[in-house]
């Protein structure tokens, strides 16, 4: 009984290594880039030997992998946490308008997984390609909210990319162009959540037109964090 008890610590202990050593990649991976990250730097912050990493993850691409997968599987959860949250009788409009401007919320206060994919973009096809998924579940569960969509309002037809590029641009200039978005409200604020909201509003805005959703139907939160759901990281769940 004590060696499986001891044998399960044992195995708990590793995994929260492996936890530690994605936690503080993906922060490095972040910062400074794919490429300019070595198992060195990886192992001097997670306070670990360079053999342990290799023995846990073999190479600093394979523990990018993992972290992929994480992201992945957290997305998920966080794209099923915005949907089963919208009223099952909404209209397709409506429908869209809420996934769309709640996922923006999300990615702005969450900027890693815009992070790594900007930077897989300027690495090997095989690490960005990792982050495109046109089969999964949810993908089939927007696009056919998409295909309601169209039905409904045919002479305004909508292209999902088309909403997934406009909200990667403002994602991704939000995390890497930060002191643009504060220079451009300073007159009226200094303060970074005010300047982060107004960054949201302006998106707000746009898929509220595009949607033609009725200004009293439109959100209006305090903050941009008002809008995220709270849906644990799987990194941060194995650390709990």
């Amino acid at each position: 009984m004590v060696e499986r008890k001891q044998g399960r610590r044992s195995a708990q202990d590793a995994e929260k290594t492996k936890c530690e050593i994605m936690r503080v990649a993906t922060e490095l991976f972040c910062e400074l880039g794919y490429e300019r990250v070595s198992l060195r730097n990886i192992s001097d912050k997670a306070g670990v030997s360079h053999s342990l990493i290799r023995h846990h993850f073999g190479s600093k691409e394979q523990i990018w992998y993992a972290i992929s997968d994480g992201l992945h599987k957290y997305m998920e959860n966080y794209l099923h946490t915005i949907l089963d949250n919208i009223p099952k009788d909404a209209k397709a409009n409506v429908k869209l308008y809420l996934f769309s401007v709640r996922l923006l919320a999300h990615m702005l206060i969450a900027k890693q997984p815009i992070q790594l994919i900007a930077d897989a973009v300027r690495q090997e096809d095989a690490l960005f390609d990792y982050f495109i998924d046109n089969t999964g579940e949810i993908e089939a569960l927007v696009n056919s909210i998409a295909d309601e969509y169209n039905e409904q309002y045919p002479e305004t037809p909508v292209k999902i990319w088309e909403v997934k590029w406009q909200m990667i641009m403002f994602a991704h200039s939000a995390a890497s162009l930060a002191p643009f978005m504060v220079e451009t409200w300073r007159d009226e604020t200094k303060d970074f959540d005010q300047c982060l909201l107004n960054h949201w509003g302006m998106f707000n805005h746009m898929m509220a037109c595009r949607f033609s959703i009725p200004q009293e139907e439109r959100l209006a939160p305090s903050k941009v964090e008002d809008l995220v759901f709270e849906v644990s990281c799987p990194i941060e769940q194995e650390n709990a």
